[in-house]
């Protein structure tokens, strides 16, 4: 198996000599944030959407980034061209980094933070799940109150997705006070019978995605009506369509909720047309 090529605070290195110290805080505290950038054709996409909502997401736990978009930019090609990639993701991770001993305050602002990323070989546009749309779970959203931040916090997400496994679904769509804020790791989306576009309105309870920002443009240009509001897991089961969209899944049909089919347990054709559209200007805005 060909060993991919890692980036650690600077440096290039093989995949087993990739290592970062036990103290880091991301190891210890979940104390950093990450972005995941797709990649087609050996391009990224929206990768300046992901680059401001990294610095968002460091600004708001206070944590720096003493790197550029240009500088970020320039790692992201060369770990691409290093590992040949053409399609699949590039996961970026920054963390407080590592000042010694366990500690919950944070370290001084002189700690140097933790950069990593890595490449992920995987087929995005010929995908099972964006030709035949998934199944989803609901389960409760326990997850914390800022889930505006994309954190390394990850725990309850991944337990969320596991109990949707064991229930035989393909993913989880989260639930608080009767109401689906997001999916484990994507925005939710349903279509009513009226033909309007529905989606929960931004706020600290979900992620601002980016591509449901591409998403939204895309809708106004298809002339579809956008209405930005909580929703119920009944009014998605009977809605028209529903689908899910993030990075790593564009726009992916949802054909069950609970086991109850949606749209007759098929793809829905709004779903499919925002998903040509988004991978057609995806393609024209790539980097």
């Amino acid at each position: 198996m060909t060993q991919r090529t890692v980036y650690v605070n600077g440096d290039y290195v093989a995949e087993q000599d990739a290592k970062v110290s036990v103290f880091d805080r991301g190891f210890l505290f979940a104390d950093g944030v990450y972005e995941v950038c797709s990649v087609l054709e050996g391009k990224l996409i929206d990768f300046p959407g992901h680059m401001r909502r990294l610095k968002r997401s460091a600004g708001e736990l206070e944590m720096g980034l003493p790197w550029d978009d240009d500088a970020l930019l320039t790692i992201h090609r060369e770990l691409i061209r290093r590992n040949a990639l053409e399609e699949g993701m590039v996961y970026l991770q920054l963390t407080r980094g590592s000042a010694g001993d366990r500690d919950f305050h944070y370290p001084g602002a002189d700690t140097p933070p933790t950069l990593v990323l890595f490449t992920q070989a995987k087929s995005l546009v010929d995908s099972r799940s964006g030709r035949e749309g998934i199944r989803v779970a609901t389960q409760p959203d326990w997850r914390w109150a800022r889930r505006d931040i994309k954190t390394v916090q990850l725990l309850y997400p991944a337990m969320a997705k596991m109990a949707a496994t064991a229930a035989g679904a393909d993913d989880a769509w989260m639930v608080e006070d009767g109401l689906v804020t997001e999916g484990a790791s994507n925005n939710a989306w349903m279509l009513t019978h009226d033909g309007t576009l529905v989606t929960r309105e931004l706020s600290h309870a979900i992620l601002p995605g980016i591509t449901r920002t591409v998403v939204l443009e895309l809708a106004q240009a298809l002339s579809l009506r956008v209405e930005e509001r909580s929703f119920s897991v009944e009014e998605a089961q009977g809605a028209r369509e529903c689908f899910v969209t993030s990075a790593s899944s564009f726009v992916t049909p949802v054909v069950a909720i609970d086991d109850v089919p949606v749209a007759g347990g098929r793809p829905g054709e709004v779903a499919r047309k925002l998903r040509e559209a988004y991978i057609e200007e995806s393609r024209r805005r790539a980097v």
